[in-house]
């Protein structure tokens, strides 16, 4: 992984992650609590106020740290607000991808904010409040001629447990292997930024994640890199609970609460993330809304 030290000097070729801090013109949005929706927060986890939620960094710009090593990013900045709503704080606790699914079974963290893809195979043992909608999307050195629907026999780099690890590379070998041609290669990172990273330094001919993460690593790798065909695959991202957790439609009636006042947006917006945007609020992508009362008060805001 790039340090920062490292990112200013360009024989490195690691793709700038850190970037001093928060967007130009980045502002915390401010947001109050809304007591009927704080009122269904499960007792445990309003006891100590705190919102607690597994996340990876570096994943920008969902989650990175900056220079001070604080974790920033538009999960964290809308966590946060959903937090404010639910009269909680909301605090990341940094950890490895694949741990983050474990600690919500083993009630370490509450949810999960890490860029999770909505999925049938997880929804077996976790509910999912959806946030915002992504696909996956290939990158490859500025000038290259990769072809990610003929990218047999390549080198390709994804961020290990990523649907792009279990889903796109995989299946995409697959079928080289069944068609008599050679396999593609993947090797598999701990963080988006390192498998980024080996495509900038030339250790691989492509990189695959989701097009939020390409577009923001190809837009700070200093004419480098860019992104290749068509965004597939297009899902949901959500935050992570236990299944059954009364939790999620506290999460879920929050967000949208938040899509609702603009707040939703103006978050996203800040973070250039204005394609992915949802317009309602969902529990494994059925709609979830707001209280009668409270739908009634924005409505008169508005």
């Amino acid at each position: 992984m790039c340090i920062t030290a490292m990112m200013a000097l360009p024989l490195t070729g690691c793709v700038v992650n850190d970037e001093g801090g928060h967007p130009e013109g980045w502002t915390p949005v401010e947001v109050e609590t809304v007591p009927e929706i704080a009122a269904l927060v499960p007792e445990d986890v309003a006891a100590d106020g705190i919102l607690t939620y597994g996340t990876n960094p570096p994943f920008p710009p969902m989650e990175f740290k900056n220079s001070a090593g604080e974790i920033i990013g538009s999960d964290v900045d809308l966590a946060y607000a959903v937090g404010k709503v639910l009269g909680l704080e909301a605090k990341p606790v940094e950890q490895e991808f694949p741990l983050i699914l474990p600690s919500i079974s083993a009630g370490t963290v509450e949810f999960g904010a890490s860029g999770f893809t909505d999925s049938e195979e997880r929804r077996k043992n976790y509910d999912f409040v959806d946030y915002l909608t992504a696909g996956i999307q290939w990158a490859q050195q500025s000038g290259g001629n990769v072809d990610p629907d003929n990218a047999c026999g390549l080198t390709v780099a994804v961020q290990r447990g990523t649907v792009s690890d279990t889903d796109d590379v995989a299946r995409r070998s697959e079928e080289c292997v069944a068609q008599g041609k050679p396999e593609i290669h993947k090797l598999a990172y701990e963080s988006s930024d390192t498998a980024a990273n080996a495509l900038v330094l030339g250790r691989v001919d492509a990189f695959s994640a989701d097009a939020p993460i390409t577009a923001y690593a190809a837009a700070r790798a200093d004419g480098r890199m860019e992104v290749i065909g068509d965004i597939f695959d297009a899902a949901y991202y959500g935050w992570a609970v236990k299944k059954g957790s009364d939790l999620a439609p506290a999460l879920a009636q929050a967000l949208q609460y938040l899509i609702e006042t603009g707040k939703y947006e103006e978050i996203m917006g800040q973070w250039n993330l204005h394609d992915t945007l949802i317009e309602q609020s969902m529990i494994n992508g059925e709609k979830v809304e707001l209280p009668p009362a409270v739908a009634s008060k924005v409505s008169k805001e508005k």
